[in-house]
């Protein structure tokens, strides 16, 4: 059976899809955004299977305004996507991390790649986006990853942002709140599916911190988690309605912020591949269409925020 037959066959008994309009009728935004808010959507390569002009092509034609990608270590890599971008017109924003369970040796290799990612690209990145420390450092040890995006922020005037990502040092929302409440330069990217799945909750129960971590949000990923996954299989069936309402409401407070502030919001789609993506058994098939997803929370965002 081919890719389109199992997708029709496998959704056929799971109810309609729900529509982007429909979404937005049955979680109207609390105030109107409309014509005041500077937003710019982002595509992921995460999962792609062709080149990075073969990528780019494929993001500017659906309407996005960039990409996210990690830092390309080697100058051949780095030319091939500044190459890509400048041909198609759009935005770059970098992630920078490091792997390594040393804690030394982790922020070594995290330094070196933010002072790349900010100064050694021949177009300046709209933001870079981190993977910072791990979850089983101490305060002290990932405070330092902390410290150095601070100065190098300063210096360039390009945000960097820490992401609430499982494995990492924003990994919970009580563990993010003590380093919002000592370090008033953090800023965050906001990929709050993680915490629903660390906490397997929809975070009800945290509503304070929650609400203090927002504040301090300068990126979205905009990935649906839930209580027992950081991704609901297709956010627009209806029974994720409870988990797409939680997060749009969390994301309608970080768009209220940035309409105040008069600061660019800017968003990834990152809905990812298989295995984040859920499978049939022994097929290995997904059980939705990962591309098509990521371009629907696009179209979602902006007529939410911007129509």
């Amino acid at each position: 059976m081919n890719r389109r037959n199992f997708m029709s066959t496998s959704l056929a008994g799971a109810g309609a899809l729900v529509g982007i309009d429909a979404v937005a009728r049955e979680n109207a935004a609390p105030f109107q955004f409309a014509n005041k808010l500077s937003l710019k959507v982002f595509g992921t390569n995460w999962g792609f299977k062709g080149t990075t002009e073969e990528f780019c092509a494929a993001i500017k034609k659906e309407g996005y305004d960039g990409t996210e990608m990690w830092w390309p270590g080697s100058k051949e890599r780095q030319a091939e996507l500044l190459t890509a971008l400048n041909k198609y017109d759009l935005e770059i924003g970098f992630l920078c991390g490091s792997q390594d369970d040393n804690p030394v040796k982790s922020l070594e290799a995290f330094k070196n790649q933010i002072n790349a990612a900010s100064s050694q690209f021949g177009k300046k990145p709209l933001y870079i986006n981190c993977h910072s420390g791990r979850d089983f450092f101490t305060y002290e040890q990932n405070k330092a990853f902390i410290d150095h995006t601070t100065a190098v922020s300063k210096q360039t005037s390009i945000p960097i942002y820490h992401e609430t990502h499982r494995g990492r040092m924003l990994f919970a929302a009580h563990i993010t709140r003590n380093f919002i409440e000592k370090n008033p330069d953090l800023k965050l990217t906001l990929d709050i599916s993680h915490w629903c799945n660390v906490h397997e909750s929809l975070l009800a129960n945290q509503e304070e911190t929650v609400q203090l971590a927002l504040t301090r949000v300068g990126h979205i990923h905009t990935r649906i988690g839930h209580e027992e996954g950081p991704q609901v299989n297709d956010p627009r069936a209806p029974e994720w309605a409870a988990a797409v309402k939680a997060h749009l409401a969390w994301w309608d407070k970080v768009v209220e912020y940035k309409v105040k502030s008069g600061e660019v919001l800017t968003v990834l789609t990152e809905f990812g591949p298989p295995h984040y993506l859920p499978t049939v058994p022994y097929t290995n098939q997904p059980l939705a269409d990962q591309w098509a997803i990521n371009v629907y929370m696009m179209k979602l965002f902006r007529e939410r925020y911007l129509a």
